[in-house]
């Protein structure tokens, strides 16, 4: 098997298939402990790795490149712990962001990988931050992601502060001096402050709570939110109804003859003063000189051409 030599204090051989240094893994810290055993790549063989994989589209160059770089993905996801997020999804992510990077990198620019991969990696991870650590976006300008991403840091310094002279936070709320202090730093409005502030700390609610240890139903949101008159299936049934209620049944009615139209219209259509409906079978039987029998087998075959036709309207 072809080997290649990396720098590295042991002068370990690599394998020309740069994967096969990273076997499957059980678990978190087994991959963290793997990608911070790998070799890491001297300057001279990152430019020769880089330029065959923007001349050439070597993927076994870029693969070199990545593996070599896992390390810093680990290290850059630690700083994104606090937000309660999985670990090995924020690595998961940067290594998205580590491959775009690799993409996108050109050696003539004499930038070291490292440099350039960093903006991409934290760029996939804040994205990912922003879109799972509350169902509702937190933050969606550039000057919010800012003010999102600097408020819990500034205002643990707050806190470290607090420490030294206890007056300057008196509670898990900033101050007004410390919001001032915020929104000149990051050159934001006091009120977008606040409001940030308000919304990272709110809690999650469970839309559809799990039901409690004693069997009954928890009561949540979704109990009171769903709202089925504007629900859009139940909408456009409502209105199809409504369309075969009274376009629909004029359009039925005139593939009938006068007597069964009248027949249905009086049997069915016609309402009196006194909600009492229109002709019975035997009313209309000795109108017509019939059987009310005749009327009952006029009546049956004419609804089922007007079914016929609403089926076509429909």
């Amino acid at each position: 098997m072809t080997t290649l030599m990396l720098s590295t204090p042991s002068a370990t051989p690599v394998a020309a298939n740069p994967w096969a240094l990273l076997p499957p893994l059980g678990n978190l810290d087994a991959y963290i402990s793997a990608v911070n055993r790998l070799p890491m790549l001297t300057h001279e063989q990152e430019q020769e790795f880089a330029k065959k994989l923007k001349e050439n589209n070597d993927l076994e160059a870029a693969g070199k490149l990545i593996l070599s770089h896992l390390r810093l993905v680990v290290a850059i996801s630690r700083q994104y712990a606090g937000y309660g997020l999985p670990q090995g999804d924020l690595i998961q992510e940067g290594n998205v962001g580590l491959m775009k990077a690799v993409k996108r990198f050109d050696p003539d620019h004499g930038v070291r990988l490292v440099s350039y991969a960093m903006h991409w990696i934290k760029a996939e991870i804040h994205e990912y931050i922003i879109k799972n650590w509350r169902m509702v976006k937190l933050a969606t300008t550039k000057a919010q992601r800012k003010l999102f991403f600097n408020l819990r840091s500034m205002k643990q310094g707050f806190r470290a502060d607090a420490g030294e002279d206890h007056n300057t936070l008196t509670r898990d709320s900033l101050s007004d001096a410390q919001i001032d202090s915020v929104a000149k730093e990051l050159n934001v409005k006091r009120e977008e402050v606040i409001e940030m502030e308000a919304r990272m700390a709110g809690g999650d609610v469970l839309l559809d709570p799990s039901p409690s240890d004693d069997g009954e139903d928890a009561f949540g949101p979704i109990a009171y939110l769903s709202d089925l008159h504007h629900e859009p299936t139940a909408m456009i049934e409502a209105h199809q109804r409504e369309v075969l209620s009274s376009d629909g049944i004029t359009q039925a009615l005139e593939v009938l003859d006068p007597r069964s139209r009248r027949i249905v219209e009086e049997r069915w259509l016609k309402v009196n003063d006194d909600n009492s409906g229109g002709m019975t079978l035997h009313e209309l039987a000795a109108e017509y000189g019939v059987s009310a029998e005749r009327i009952r087998q006029i009546e049956a075959s004419a609804m089922k051409k007007m079914k016929a036709a609403l089926l076509e309207f429909a």
